[in-house]
């Protein structure tokens, strides 16, 4: 009795020891999702995307909207780009009737815009320096944020012209598909890496 009464306790003692390491494993599991956006970095061992310089990633999005290939919804030149604010849709014309379609967010009430510009400039993890205009409106946000997985350009931007608007990455995926920049087109970091190693300076942009 006494011999079965010690082998059960260290039977205990021992799956006391092992469960704070399988918890902890599993919060690890259960945490990478937030680690990919917060260190996008690449690391030995890491199996997460990398956004970095020179970036060809082309993977799965975490847009709520699946990236796909479609029928175009205008005749535009192969190789631009149409937005529809209305529909919350960015297509990069294939050309042959083709199209391949992005979930974006846009400008929210009173921000919304339409025209036709070009892409003047293209940055991997662009700085971002608040218009006068914005600060204003929000006199807590900074003078100026370096580049990075916290500034809310994103992994990517693409400047439209000698407009303050920009196609521009973000690392809020649930604003995908609703009205909420103050006049920029948003996008996943995943989806503006793919749209950013597509195009080049000088490529039209129409939004409507």
């Amino acid at each position: 009795m006494i011999r079965t009464f010690a082998a059960l306790a260290v039977g205990l003692m021992l799956l006391a020891s092992v469960a704070p390491a399988r918890a902890t494993m599993d919060d690890d599991f259960f945490n990478f999702g937030r680690l990919q956006r917060q260190q996008p970095q690449p690391q030995p061992g890491r199996a997460y995307p990398y956004y970095g310089p020179g970036s060809d990633y082309y993977g799965g999005s975490s847009s709520p909207i699946l990236r796909e290939r479609v029928s175009s919804p205008v005749a535009q030149p192969p190789g631009s780009i149409y937005i529809s604010t209305s529909e919350r849709r960015l297509y990069l014309i294939l050309g042959h009737g083709e199209a391949l379609r992005y979930g974006i967010g846009v400008g929210r009430d009173g921000f919304g815009w339409s025209g036709t510009h070009h892409i003047t400039a293209k940055k991997e993890w662009p700085s971002w320096t608040p218009p006068a205009e914005m600060r204003r409106r929000r006199p807590d946000l900074p003078r100026y944020l370096a580049g990075g997985i916290e500034n809310p350009l994103g992994a990517r931007a693409m400047y439209l012209g000698s407009t303050l608007y920009r196609i521009h990455g973000s690392n809020e995926p649930e604003t995908i598909g609703h009205a909420v920049s103050s006049g920029c087109i948003r996008m996943t970091n995943e989806d503006v890496t793919d749209l950013y190693n597509r195009v080049s300076v000088g490529t039209l942009v129409v939004v409507r």
